[in-house]
C-alpha cells in the first residue's frame, strides 16, 4: 500500500480528480474501491495524488506538454530518456511504463531490453546512445554533463531540442523519486538491502578480521 492516504471519489469535489478518475478507471469508479488502470496498474499514483489538487492539475499539464505535438524533441529520444531515467532511478513504475510507450512508438523489442545496458549495445545509433549518455549525466550524476557528451549531443539537436530533452527527462527523475519515496504503483516494494540473518547459534563475526 502507499505510505500516504487515498482520496476516494467521494471524499472530494475538485473537478480534476474527478475528470481523471473517469478516464483512467471508468465512468463513476472509485480507484480506492476498485483499483486498476486499463495498463494493469493499481492506479494509485492518481488516488495519492489526489491529496492536492492543484498539484494533480500541474502534473497533468506537465503530461499534456511533453507529448504535445509542438514538441521538437523526437518521441523516440524523449521515452529514451524517460525510461532510462526510471532505470538509473531505480522505479519500477516509471521504468516500466515507459518500456511500454518505447514499445507503443515502434521501438524494437530488442532495443527496449538494451535500455539498462546501453554502452555495451549495437542497437543504438550515434545520436540515441549521446540522448543516453546524457540522460546518464542528468539522472545518475545529478546534471555533471561531461564536456564530451554535451558536444556530441549538440552534433545531433538543437538547443530546443536539448532543452526539452532536459527538461522531460529531469520531470521524470522527479517522478521517479516520488513513486520510490511514497511507494506508488509498482515502487510498492520492500527495501531489497537488508541485512541476511547468520545460521542461528552462530556468533558475531569480524569478517574482515577473520579472513585477513
Amino acid at each position: 500500500m502507499p505510505r500516504l492516504s487515498q482520496v476516494r471519489r467521494t471524499d472530494t469535489a475538485a473537478p480534476i480528480v474527478h475528470r481523471m478518475y473517469d478516464r483512467l478507471f471508468g465512468d463513476g469508479v472509485d480507484p480506492v474501491d476498485t483499483p486498476g488502470t486499463a495498463t494493469g496498474t493499481p492506479g494509485n499514483w492518481w488516488t495519492v495524488f489526489a491529496l492536492a489538487p492543484d498539484v494533480l492539475e500541474h502534473a497533468v499539464l506537465g503530461f499534456r506538454l511533453y507529448a504535445n505535438p509542438d514538441r521538437k524533441l523526437s518521441p523516440i529520444l524523449r521515452e529514451l530518456g524517460q525510461t532510462r531515467a526510471g532505470w538509473l532511478r531505480g522505479s519500477q513504475f516509471v521504468f516500466s511504463q515507459h518500456c511500454k510507450s518505447c514499445r507503443s512508438l515502434g521501438m524494437s523489442e530488442a532495443k527496449i531490453a538494451a535500455i539498462p545496458s546501453w554502452q555495451t549495445s549495437d542497437e543504438f545509433t550515434p545520436e540515441e546512445r549521446a540522448v543516453l549518455a546524457y540522460t546518464d549525466g542528468l539522472v545518475g550524476s545529478g546534471g555533471r554533463i561531461a564536456d564530451g557528451v554535451f558536444t556530441a549531443l549538440k552534433g545531433f539537436l538543437s538547443d530546443v531540442e536539448i532543452f526539452e530533452l532536459t527538461y522531460i527527462t529531469a520531470m521524470y527523475d522527479m517522478h521517479a523519486v516520488i513513486s520510490r519515496a511514497l511507494r506508488l504503483e509498482y515502487d510498492d516494494r520492500e527495501e531489497p538491502i537488508v541485512e541476511i540473518d547468520a545460521p542461528e547459534g552462530s556468533s558475531a563475526v569480524d569478517i574482515g578480521a577473520a579472513t585477513s
